[in-house]
Parts: structure tokens; C-alpha cells; sequence
């Protein structure tokens, strides 16, 4: 299925070249003068829910909660989040929230927070960004605006421990982010391989046939998100109508 996004950057909408966010040459593909509300309003009229809202550092907050008043119950937030503010977010109107940095520390996976983190929510209101970049034959997890490597390695075993404590998984080609490029089939075919539970992949998607793809090579678990590439964000590869209608035929 395919998945909408709404990204922020200093509280703007924008398509950012994923390997270059936090760096001195941040590359931007589309910035929008429409706000992010009239993105959630507009997937809200088509029924796109599980869309996600990533605040790419500070000043985003305001829009995001604009975004989530206007589709209640049918957007995923991300960016910031942590035990403390994870409860208000879904108050706020999120039906999960996405992280990754929180539950990292100096590389490695801080499994005290996660665990205070699912107490406070619940599983059933987590996903898990597992976003990452191939270095060798491995793809390992990247934090912090997805320039900082971890230790961990997306792989069998680690999707299968992670789903015990989350609805979902989020995973981010960074390398490909943003690129328009095609998707990194290799990914996504381990992807429905390895993972328990449903997931959303994004990065390089360029047209209508990634979505067959990724909706064949994943085995009916992995949605796809398509950013750059798509029409409302500037795109040529592939129009949101389309995506909307390849929705209702899957449904």
C-alpha cells in the first residue's frame, strides 16, 4: 500500500536529500507553500491513513500539531519524540509515534528507555525507525538525523526482537533518500523476508511500478512511502492520484 508523508524542516514542508540532513550541504528537493494541514486534510479526504509526520529538527512543532488536528487518529509523529512527550503527541491526535534516537545511546540500544517508552504507551501506539545505511553487505541502523551509525544491524533476528515491542517498523533507505533512483529492492525483498509484523519503507522511489514492487517483493508487509518523486511534492515520476487509486484496488 502506499503510505503519504508530511516532512518538516523549520516548520516548512519540505523533500530533503536524506544523506545530507544535518550536514553543511543540506540539499533540498521541494520546499511547499501550502501548510502541513492541508497535506493531512488532503490524505484524510482519500483515506490514506498510517502516513507519518517527521519533524527534521526544531521549529516543526506547531505544523506538526496542525497536521494531526486535521486528521485525528490517522498519522504517525516522529522527531523528538521520547518517553515524556510520547502521551501527549497521541493526545495531540497521532495514532503512533515513531522513534529512534530516544532509544539509542552512544550507538547501542538503550534498552531501559525502550521499556519505559512502551510502558507509557503501549506497544500497540509504537513504531520503531529502524532507518539505515549499507555499509559493506550489512545495513546498519542510523540515528540523529540519520547521520550517525549504531552497531545494530537490520536483520532477521533484530526485526524479530524489536517487533516484540512495537505495532510497526518505519525504515528509511538514507542512501537513497530523496534520490529518486528506484527503490533498493535487495532491502525490501529481506524486508517481507525477515519482518513479523507490517512495516513502511521509504527512499528512491521514482514511480507507479516501485509500488507494484515493493507491494510484491514484501510479501504484503511493507508499504511504501513515495516522497520527491510524487506530484504534491514537486515529482514527475508518479502522480498522488494514481497512488491513491492503486490503494482502492489493493483494498
Amino acid at each position: 500500500m502506499f503510505r503519504p508523508c508530511i516532512d518538516l524542516h523549520e516548520g516548512k514542508v519540505k523533500q530533503i536529500v536524506g544523506g545530507t540532513l544535518g550536514a553543511a550541504g543540506l540539499r533540498t528537493n521541494f520546499v511547499s507553500e501550502k501548510s502541513a494541514a492541508w497535506f493531512a486534510e488532503l490524505y484524510k479526504r482519500d483515506g490514506l491513513t498510517g502516513g507519518h509526520v517527521i519533524m527534521l529538527g526544531a521549529g516543526n512543532e506547531s505544523a506538526a500539531r496542525g497536521a494531526l488536528a486535521a486528521f485525528p487518529g490517522g498519522l504517525h509523529i516522529g522527531g523528538g519524540v521520547n518517553a515524556a512527550n510520547a502521551r501527549d503527541w497521541l493526545e495531540a491526535g497521532a495514532s503512533h509515534v515513531i522513534v529512534t534516537s530516544w532509544v539509542f545511546r552512544e550507538g547501542r540500544v538503550d534498552w531501559e528507555r525502550l521499556d519505559e517508552l512502551v510502558k507509557a504507551i503501549g506497544k500497540e501506539h509504537l513504531v520503531l525507525d529502524l532507518s539505515c545505511r549499507k555499509r559493506g553487505e550489512d545495513y546498519f541502523v542510523v540515528t540523529d538525523r540519520w547521520q550517525n551509525f549504531t552497531e545494530l544491524t537490520v536483520n532477521v533476528d533484530t526485526l524479530q526482537k524489536f517487533s516484540g515491542y512495537c505495532a510497526e517498523f518505519l525504515i528509511h533507505a538514507v542512501d537513497l533518500e530523496g534520490l529518486c533512483r528506484g527503490i533498493d529492492g535487495e532491502l525490501v525483498e529481506k524486508l517481507g523476508r525477515w519482518s513479523p509484523i507490517p512495516m513502511t519503507y521509504a527512499g528512491g522511489a521514482n514511480s507507479l511500478a516501485d509500488l507494484e514492487t515493493v507491494t510484491r517483493l514484501g510479501q504484503g508487509k511493507v508499504n511504501l512511502t513515495i516522497g520527491s518523486a510524487l506530484d504534491i511534492f514537486g515529482g514527475n515520476g508518479v502522480t498522488y492520484e494514481d497512488c491513491v487509486k492503486f490503494n482502492r484496488r489493493q483494498n
